[in-house]
Order: C-alpha cells, then structure tokens, then sequence
C-alpha cells in the first residue's frame, strides 16, 4: 500500500494543477473501466486528501450520473441492457428512493444500474439530479474518508458491515410496503 501512496503522491505531484481535472476524468472513464467507485474515491482521498477528495468525488459522481441519464435517454441498446440487468438482480422488486440511496453505500453495487432505478423513480432530469445529489453525498464521504479503514477491516468485520446494510435495506422495504399498504386504505 505504501508503494501506491507513494505512486499516487508523484503522479499529482507531477500533473500539478491539472491533478483534479485528470481525476474528473477517471471518475468519467471509470465505469467503462470497471473500477469500483470505493476504488476511485480512496484514490481521492490518498491524493487530494479528505476535503478536497470528497469534493471532487462527489462532482466525478454527479457528473457521472448526469452522462448516465443522457445515455439511458438517448441509446435504446443501453436501455435494454439496464433492463435486462434490472430483472437478474431484481426481479420483480420496485425499490424506494431511499434504498436506492442505501445501495449506493454499499461497495460494488452497480452504479449504472442505480441510476437506472432512480431514472425510473424521477419524473424529470432536475429531479433526478436532486436524488442523486442527496444520494452520492454519503458515498463521496464515506469511501474518501473511511475508504482505506474499510478495505483494512478483518473479514469478518467487512462482512458484519455488510450485513448491517443489508438489514438496513430490508428495513426500508418493510417500511415502504406498510406505507404503501396504510396508503391504500
């Protein structure tokens, strides 16, 4: 780990002011490249440190979500390929907002696919950006900040953190079906 720290610290200090810009565009290119977003955002916080890394993740994110939208909007193969994922992973489940904010915590979830769920939840592009503005604010934090503490953790304290979300997942549903339910009455 101490080589990558010391690779990542010359890189920026090599790109100097243009540092933020080239990790914009990893933030772009990641998921092309199949980089987890935990992966990006450690990166972030090695480089940038917490504040400045959390800021240009979350922006890498954002960014990231609005070039998702436009490409479910506009490339129909995309979109059925969403689909198609959709209904391996979930069938036949309809998810809430809030879970949909809750899997973005959980690393390895597939990015995309969240932004899929959540276009279908919003009724317009500034709603959409709304959500994943609330949404991608814990993740950008959490993974710069505690990113490198959690990959650290011993396997079963990884897979207790786990489970915790995954409890918290089954939580929301529950709630929204009673909602749901009282609604209807």
């Amino acid at each position: 780990m101490d080589q990558f720290d010391k690779s990542v610290e010359l890189f920026i200090e090599n790109a100097g002011w243009m540092a933020p810009f080239f990790f914009l565009i990893l933030h772009l290119i990641r998921p092309f490249v199949f980089l987890p977003v935990v992966a990006v955002c450690i990166v972030g916080g090695v480089a940038f440190g917490f504040v400045q890394g959390t800021i240009l993740s979350y922006i890498g994110l954002m960014l990231m979500s609005a070039i998702i939208y436009f490409l479910l909007k506009r490339l129909p193969k995309f979109h059925r390929k969403m689909t198609n994922l959709k209904e391996r992973i979930f069938p036949d489940r309809t998810l809430s907002v809030g879970q949909v904010m809750l899997l973005r915590i959980m690393p390895f979830v597939h990015f995309q696919l969240l932004c899929f769920y959540l276009m279908d939840m919003t009724k317009s592009f500034k709603e959409y950006m709304y959500y994943s503005a609330i949404g991608l604010t814990l993740p950008a934090v959490v993974y710069t900040a505690f990113g490198q503490s959690i990959t650290e953790f011993p396997w079963y304290m990884t897979i207790a953190f786990l489970f915790v979300l995954i409890a918290l997942f089954l939580v929301i549903e529950k709630y929204n079906k009673v909602r749901t339910v009282h609604q209807e009455n």
